[in-house]
Order: structure tokens, then sequence, then C-alpha cells
């Protein structure tokens, strides 16, 4: 039976973006239905992974030069910059990366169709246009790539003024001097960092008892030791009661109790609150229980290996799908499914995939923890290395981080890497090629790096892990040996 396309993805951010550019480069016909009037790459470009990163690079530049050379001014950031400059450089960057998506796809010759897509049948895609109007299209396969959008608050309404969310928060027309964050998310602390770097006094606020609790211990201990020495303020395990504008002391009020205290009531006062809660799928419009497209209880939609759906010629990948939920690995499912639909031979998904928090200071781990390698009951052996000792650090007035090893005693086969400090979240790709490889900690050892660079910390968390086997025993010269000398 012919059909009008080979695949229609619905949504354009990372995971519908690489399943359009592999199914063209198999010679498809693609088409792509996009929600938004005018820009492409949904909240990956547009509210989400993009602008909050280029506006942390903004506030990122401001603090290093103000820690660099010193602020004889003695002004705060909120003195010096306007939020209005911050974020026309922000509107600059997603310009840009619009432009690259949109003559992508035109090279490419993918074709985008406006509107909210939802399913008709197996084959079938209605569009409901901005204009009121329906367009139907058919196509073999159909990926479903819609993302995530955050839940609302329980106990108070956003009203984008006073109270903002992950977009209204861009539209800042000043850089705030109070901010209570709510949320224990990973953007949550990223937008803590970023405003704590301009100069506002950050709370944060969690409900849950724990945050990032995917870290490693040592690097979280180090990480609050940041957040602290930034006057960062977190309290944990708290019930956001209210929030509400106090017109006579034009300011706003956060009311909270304290679940693991004695629950009196307690009151913070700030000019903004930023809430990031939780993030839910968007499937309530997909129509999939027409289709027989199956949701898990979360309603993220269920998949295999292949990313296909209880339907076989329907995929889905990205946030949509829950877990990871990282614009990094959604690139990578949505051209595998690519691949799966039109039978194409490729690679799986990798077992173990980076992690990058974008906080200041950054964050990025891959593998097992330390606490993770000793449950396991491996007798493992840790190396670190502290900024302090690199010399790219002290150049570039970086040196408070630390990059951490954690690999077998008995083979040096590497488990796991964990860096806070500048540039984590590239430093981590040298540990993840070791890693994927099937390599150890020789590896540095034995190959020469770049001087002055932050990788130099690869070399020195090495050489410590290192001694501390041979200070337990294992004959050096074996270490520095062949792999099973």
């Amino acid at each position: 039976m012919s059909r009008d396309y080979n695949v229609i993805i619905i949504g354009s951010g990372p995971a519908g973006f690489s399943c359009a550019m592999q199914s063209s480069k198999f010679d498809q016909q693609v088409l792509v239905v996009e929600s938004h009037e005018d820009y492409l790459g949904g909240t990956w470009i547009n509210t989400g992974t993009v602008p909050s990163k280029a506006l942390r690079e903004a506030a990122k530049t401001i603090l290093e030069f103000n820690s660099q050379f010193g602020d004889h001014e003695n002004k705060k950031p909120y003195e010096r910059f306007r939020m209005t400059d911050l974020l026309q450089y922000k509107q600059e960057i997603l310009e840009k990366e619009n432009r690259k998506v949109k003559n992508d796809f035109i090279n490419n010759k993918v074709d985008v169709a406006r509107g909210f897509g939802r399913l008709k049948d197996e084959h079938t895609v209605e569009v409901e246009t901005h204009l009121g109007t329906t367009e139907t299209y058919s196509a073999d396969y159909i990926l479903l790539c819609t993302g995530s959008s955050p839940t609302e608050p329980e106990t108070f309404e956003i009203d984008h003024n006073k109270i903002l969310d992950y977009k209204s928060i861009l539209d800042l027309t000043h850089i705030p001097r109070r901010l209570v964050v709510i949320g224990s998310s990973v953007s949550a602390f990223e937008y803590a960092t970023i405003f704590a770097a301009l100069g506002t006094h950050v709370t944060l606020l969690n409900e849950q008892q724990d945050y990032l609790p995917f870290l490693d211990l040592e690097i979280k201990d180090h990480f609050k030791k940041a957040l602290d020495s930034r006057g960062i303020s977190i309290k944990n395990n708290v019930s956001i009661q209210d929030v509400e504008f106090n017109a006579l002391r034009n300011n706003t009020e956060v009311k909270f109790k304290d679940k693991s205290g004695n629950q009196q009531l307690q009151v913070i006062e700030t000019e903004h609150v930023l809430y990031l809660g939780g993030r839910k799928p968007n499937v309530e419009n997909l129509n999939l229980d027409k289709v027989g497209v199956r949701t898990d209880a979360g309603n993220f939609v269920i998949v295999d290996e292949a990313y296909k759906t209880t339907i076989d010629n329907i995929y889905a990948a990205g946030d949509v799908i829950g877990f990871p939920r990282l614009a990094s690995a959604s690139f990578t499912q949505g051209r595998l499914a690519a691949c799966n639909m039109f039978s194409i031979s490729s690679l799986e998904m990798p077992e173990q995939i980076p992690y990058g928090i974008y906080t200041i200071p950054e964050i990025s781990n891959i593998g097992m923890t330390e606490q993770e390698a000793q449950a396991t009951g491996l007798d493992i052996t840790i190396g670190r290395a502290h900024f302090s000792e690199i010399t790219k650090a002290d150049m570039t007035n970086h040196s408070d981080g630390l990059l951490k090893l954690v690999f077998r005693t008995d083979t040096f086969k590497l488990l796991g890497v964990h860096i806070l400090g500048d540039e984590a979240a590239n430093l981590i790709h040298l540990g993840q090629s070791v890693m994927a490889l099937d390599g150890d900690v020789r590896y540095f050892i034995q190959h020469v790096m770049n001087y002055p660079t932050l990788s130099e910390a690869y070399r020195i968390a090495a050489f410590n892990g290192v001694n501390r086997v041979y200070q337990n025993g294992v004959k050096y010269r074996n270490i520095l040996g062949e792999r099973d000398g």
C-alpha cells in the first residue's frame, strides 16, 4: 500500500531531529510534525537545554571575571549587568540553533508540518494546524517523541510574574536580589547556581529527604561545600504550604514546614520564586489508547530495546519513554529507532552513558560510584586528583574541583569516573572512552597528555590510585606492565 511518507515523526526535539536525519540518510521520505508555530527543536532548543546552558555560560563568565580580576567597585553582578543583555545573548544562541535545525531539514529534504499531531490509526497521523484545520498524513512508521512537561505545584499557582517556571524564568527583565528555588531536580540546582553566580541570594527548598541521590557521596560532599561557599542555602524534606505575593511588603512569601521537625510554619521573603518540580510525559492528546500503544504507571510510553512500542510500526524515544531523560541520550535513541525501523544494522545504546550536570561548578559521571562498587563486593581502589594540583586550573582560577577514578585492585579495570569542577562534562569523555574499550587506569599513566590541560587530572588520579595499590603490597612493575603481567 502506498503511503505519504516512510516515517512520520511527532516532535522535533533531540530524538525527533536525529531520527529525521538518520532516516533521510537511508533515502526515506520523512515528515516532522512540530507543534510550535515558528520554532523547531522543542524544549531542547527553545525553553530547556540550550537557553538555560547559554544563560549559564554568561553567568559563569561574569563569575570568572570577578573572581580572577576582582571587583574593585565592590558591586554585585546585578548592579553591574542587565538581565536583558544576558537574555539577548541567550536569544541569539537560540535563534542560531533553530537555523541549524531548519537548514538541516531543508538540506536533507525533511518536510515539516506545523500543528498538534495525534494518532488516527497505526499508520495515520492527524495534524491540527494553528489555523484550526486538520490535515492527515500516512506513513509506514511513526515515531513518538513529544517530550515531557513540568508538573504543576499542588499548593500554589504559577503567575509567571513573581512565581516562575522553567519558561518564564527566561523572560525576567532584571537579575533578582533574592530567589527561592523549589525543587530537587538537576535543573533546580543548575538555576540555583546560575543566579548565585549573578549575585542573587538563593534558597533552595527541597520537598524530598535528599537530592541528587545518584552522585558519588564524596563528589556530593564537595558539591555541597561549593554551594555553601556561594551562599546557597538548602532546606531538605520540607512541605510547601503556600506561595503568595504580599503587596503591603512588596515581596513574595513562601510558607513551608519541616516534615522531620516540629511542623512549625516557616516563612521566607523573596523577590521571585522559581518552581522546578517533576516532569510528566506529553501523551495526553496522542490517542494512544485508541491505537493500542501502552504506557506504564507514570504514563511513559512502553518500548522494547529497539524503541518499538506495543504496536509494531510505532516507535517512541526521548523523554516520552522516561529514563534517562537526557538530551544526549535522546539523540542516540532517535537514531537507533530509525535504524531499527528500516532494518539497518546498528550498535545498541551503551549500557553506561555519561551524565552532565551544568551547575557552577560542573558535575559529570559515568559508571559505578565508590559506594556501588563496594556493594558488589569487589576489591576496589580509588584514585583522586584535586584541581588544586593542576596547573591549568590555577591559570583559569578553577582550582576547586575533584576527579575521582574507581577501579578494580586486581586488574586495574576502570569502573567509574566522577568529576566535580570546570569542564567536567567535557573531561568525562576520556574516561568514557577508556571504559568503553574495557581499559584500565594504566592508560592514563602510559600515555602522554598535553600540558597544561585539565585532562592532566586523569594522570594524577591514576598515579594516586596506583600508589595506593603499591602501598598495599602489589609490585609497581606489575602495575605498569602488561594487562595480565
